[in-house]
């Protein structure tokens, strides 16, 4: 393995977020200086990744310094700072989507789940940047730039959260909110060596603003390793009348699960998902390497993959119904502004005919009871998050992923199609590296609701691999 890049900044930022919370809880440090180390280093890296563009510190002074929240909750984050993707609303903070037509936006009320965040005491420290309205599997835009990977700064670092998975590999911040509809959470931890979990739909609110019920964009937890995680989940989870698809929080923490023994684990393994998506060769050598490892800490693995159906087909119109519905319905003069892959995605929405929504919807049931028959031989479902390593920044998307063409933007993405289509949670984290130092990462999909035990599949997976979690400095490389 490459060596790990060094890290030079303050050591606060290299403690895992439930060692500060303990010691803020302890009173050994207070929020004010967690704070104040979260913005020197957003000060020293932002110049290199531009991973938190819209830094709101006098509001996080005074948040920091009027905390009210309730210290018996798991989820209490006792004045951490965090960041929060720049698609969701923060009171008195520019919310611009990524996009010209926002850039001057300043919302007066904040999210649902940006008040839950906020009402357990973390203490926002900016918004994480994003491609327009999230469209993307590479995060950059017309009114911030680019976000770069900080193995490699010539390197994209995946989207759409890619923002979120950038601070959290740097230290600016321990936690990140982040959203995933095709992967944008998965991608970025895949690209930047951290873990993001798309969750159960409803279990970290709900979905838009605009279309409280739709369950394939949805928010989830970012972190540097599974036990934060954890603690960023339990944070997030809780029913919200405001939401009707968000979920009541679980009796039993998502933390306190951590601490039960899972028994003897069993992972099903596909590294091409049974010829449904294209992987190069030195990503399925890294992920098979992983495997083999895991097999050797005591974790069962079979390669096995379920028959999955008109996959392709029924998520394609699911995305497009979503756009449709969310992103086709925004103001005609914040629309003109939109780039081609976004004015795409939704002409492709409204083109949908009542025979391909009809059908989504009955193959999704199908899919759904396939995978749901398969996992109960398996703990999860194990596949790539994507099947090549990060590329140059300036590529918006790749043309072909192991000499197999790639038809538009959202077709290398295809690893990510399976855990949206089945509304089941998945979880990408840490595998290995490239040759030239670059994280790939692997994607857990568990069971139905399944949210606690896949965390625990996720964490002895990362005990195996044992794998670097410190926050690096970024690699500046030119050219």
């Amino acid at each position: 393995m490459p060596s790990h890049p060094a890290y030079t900044g303050p050591a606060l930022c290299a403690k895992s977020a439930r060692e500060m919370v303990a010691l803020l809880k302890s009173g050994d440090i207070s929020p004010a200086e967690a704070l104040e180390a979260s913005l020197s280093r957003i000060a020293a890296v932002e110049p290199s990744v531009n991973a938190m563009p819209t830094i709101c510190a006098a509001r996080a002074r005074a948040a920091a310094a009027s905390l009210s929240g309730d210290s018996a909750h798991p989820g209490w984050l006792a004045g951490l700072p965090i960041g929060i993707k720049d698609l969701n609303l923060v009171k008195g903070v520019r919310t611009t989507y990524g996009t010209h037509g926002l850039r001057d936006f300043v919302p007066e009320t904040s999210d649902p789940l940006v008040e839950r965040l906020e009402g357990h005491d973390g203490v926002v420290v900016g918004k994480t940047n994003t491609p327009e309205f999230g469209a993307g599997g590479n995060t950059f835009n017309d009114v911030f730039g680019p976000t770069r990977n900080p193995y490699d700064t010539r390197m994209n670092a995946g989207g759409s959260s890619g923002g979120a998975a950038a601070s959290l590999a740097t230290g600016e911040v321990w936690l990140s909110h982040g959203s995933d509809l095709a992967g944008s959470l998965r991608t970025p931890a895949g690209y930047c060596n951290i873990v993001g979990m798309r969750p159960t739909p409803g279990r970290a609110g709900g979905g838009p603003a605009a279309a409280a019920f739709v369950t394939e964009g949805i928010s989830g937890p970012m972190a540097r390793d599974v036990g934060d995680l954890a603690l960023f989940l339990d944070a997030m989870a809780g029913f919200d009348p405001r939401q009707p698809m968000s979920l009541a929080a679980p009796a039993v923490s998502f933390q306190s699960g951590l601490e039960q023994d899972p028994g003897k684990l069993r992972i099903a393994f596909s590294i091409d998902q049974g010829g449904f998506a294209p992987v190069e060769q030195e990503v399925r050598e890294i992920l098979t390497a992983a495997m083999t490892t895991a097999t050797g800490a005591g974790i069962d693995v079979a390669e096995e993959c379920p028959d999955l159906p008109g996959l392709y087909e029924t998520y394609v119109t699911l995305r497009g119904i979503f756009y449709g519905t969310v992103n086709a319905s925004v103001p005609a003069e914040i629309q003109a502004h939109f780039k081609e892959t976004l004015k795409d995605n939704i002409a492709t929405g409204l083109a949908l005919s009542s025979a391909q929504i009809y059908d989504a919807y009955r193959q999704r049931t199908i899919l759904y009871q396939n995978m749901r028959m398969f996992l109960d031989r398996y703990d999860c479902l194990a596949i790539p998050v994507v099947g090549l390593a990060p590329l140059q920044v300036e590529i918006e998307y790749p043309t072909a992923v192991d000499n197999n063409p790639v038809v538009d933007y959202v077709d290398w993405l295809r690893f990510s199609f399976l855990a949206t289509t089945c509304a089941l949670p998945a979880i990408a984290m840490p595998a290995g590296f490239t040759t030239d130092g670059m994280p790939i990462g692997i994607q857990l999909i568990g069971k139905p609701h399944g949210d606690a035990a896949l965390l625990q599949v996720a964490q002895a997976l990362e005990q195996a691999l044992g794998l670097p979690k410190a926050p690096i400095d970024p690699v500046i490389r030119h050219g």
